[in-house]
C-alpha cells in the first residue's frame, strides 16, 4: 500500500510528515526534486504531498515523490539572487501581517508580497497587527487610509490587535476550513496571532528591538498548525525584504490588478506605463485612481525583473 503524508514542517534537514491516520513521521528528502526551470533552495515545502517509504528501524522514512502541487508561492533567497525559495505549496490564501507602528511595515514590501501571491494565483489578505498601539488620531487615519486602499483594489484586509483580542473573530471565521499561509517581517506579532488562535500552542515570541525598531526571528522554520474550528496555518520565518523572481517585465503589471485594469485602455498593447503617450495607468496615476506608493512598487519590481535588458528572473512557462 502506498504511503502519503503532507509535509508539517521543514527545519532545512529533514521534514515532518503527518500521515492521513494523524501520524506524524520524520522523513528525509530522497532523490533530486525541482520545480522545471527554477533553481530552489528547498526542494520539499511545507503543504506538499508526498510518498514516502516504510519508516526503517530509526523511524525515519524517505521522501519518495513530490505529488503535484496545486500551487506554490515563492521569493527569492537571501543572498542567492537566481535562486527560490519555496515559502509553502497547496495554499487556500496569503495571509501577510503587517504593522503601522513598533515596527512599520513598508508599503513596498506590502505590494511585493501581493503581486507574487498574485503571480501565483493565491488570494492575497492583508491583516494589519498592533491597532492598540495606534492611539492618535493622524494613527487611526493612517490605519483607514491603508485599509481602505488595499479594499478598493479589491483585497481582503482587516486589522487586529493580537494584544487586546480586537479584530480576532472575524479573522478566525476566515480562516476556517482553509489552508492559510501566514508571513511577515520579523516583529509585527505573527506568532502571538497565531497562539491567539491555537490556545496552547505557545509558539516563541520575542521584544522588538528599540535600538533599530525592528523585530528578532523567532520562527526558524516553517510549520502547519490545524486550527481547532478546522484549517491549517503555515507559519514561516519573518523575512526583512521580499525579492520577486520569475516575472517578466511585461507581465508585472498583471499582477496589480488596478494597473492591469486600468491598462486596457491604454492606446499600445505593449505599454510598459512609465513614460508612453496615451498611457491609461499614468492618466489615472495623475488623477489620484492609482495610488502612488502602489505605482512605485510596481516600478521597483519592473526595475528588478530585467526591463533594463538583464532579464534576471525570466518566468521559464
Amino acid at each position: 500500500m502506498k504511503l502519503q503524508g503532507t509535509i508539517i514542517r521543514n527545519t532545512g534537514s529533514h521534514y515532518i510528515a503527518r500521515t492521513p491516520d494523524k501520524k506524524e513521521i520524520k522523513c528525509l528528502a530522497k532523490g533530486n526534486f525541482r520545480i522545471k526551470g527554477i533553481r530552489t533552495t528547498n526542494p520539499v515545502a511545507v503543504g506538499d504531498e508526498v510518498e514516502l517509504t516504510e519508516p526503517g528501524p530509526d523511524g525515519i522514512s524517505f521522501i519518495k515523490a513530490i505529488v503535484p502541487r496545486h500551487n506554490y508561492i515563492i521569493r527569492r533567497a537571501s543572498n542567492l539572487s537566481k535562486a527560490a525559495h519555496i515559502i509553502a505549496a497547496n495554499v487556500d490564501c496569503a495571509i501577510l501581517v503587517a504593522t503601522l507602528a513598533h515596527p512599520v511595515t513598508s508599503t513596498t514590501f506590502i505590494d511585493r508580497f501581493m503581486a507574487s501571491a498574485e503571480a501565483y494565483g493565491i488570494p492575497p489578505v492583508l491583516v494589519i497587527n498592533k491597532t492598540d498601539l495606534l492611539t492618535d488620531e493622524e494613527d487611526k487615519e493612517l490605519l483607514d487610509a491603508v485599509l481602505y486602499l488595499y479594499r478598493s483594489i479589491g483585497y481582503t484586509a482587516m486589522a487586529v490587535s493580537a494584544h487586546t483580542g480586537e479584530g480576532l473573530e472575524r479573522l478566525k471565521d476566515f480562516l476556517k476550513g482553509k489552508v492559510s499561509l501566514f508571513s511577515g517581517n520579523s516583529g509585527v506579532g505573527k506568532s502571538t496571532i497565531i497562539n491567539a488562535l491555537i490556545p496552547g500552542l505557545k509558539l516563541r515570541t520575542a521584544e522588538i528591538s528599540e535600538a533599530h525598531g525592528t523585530g528578532m526571528h523567532t520562527t526558524t522554520f516553517s510549520e502547519m498548525f490545524t486550527l481547532p474550528e478546522g484549517g491549517e496555518i503555515i507559519d514561516t520565518p519573518g523575512v526583512r525584504g521580499f525579492g520577486v523572481v520569475e516575472f517578466k517585465p511585461e507581465e508585472v503589471g498583471h499582477f496589480f490588478p488596478e494597473i492591469f485594469r486600468t491598462s486596457q485602455n491604454c492606446r499600445f498593447g505593449n505599454c510598459t506605463h512609465t513614460h508612453e503617450p496615451g498611457c491609461a495607468v499614468l492618466e489615472a496615476l495623475k488623477e489620484n485612481r492609482i495610488s502612488q506608493s502602489r505605482y512605485n512598487s510596481y516600478l521597483s519590481i519592473l526595475e528588478e525583473t530585467g526591463a533594463d535588458g538583464s532579464d534576471k528572473y525570466r518566468k521559464p512557462f
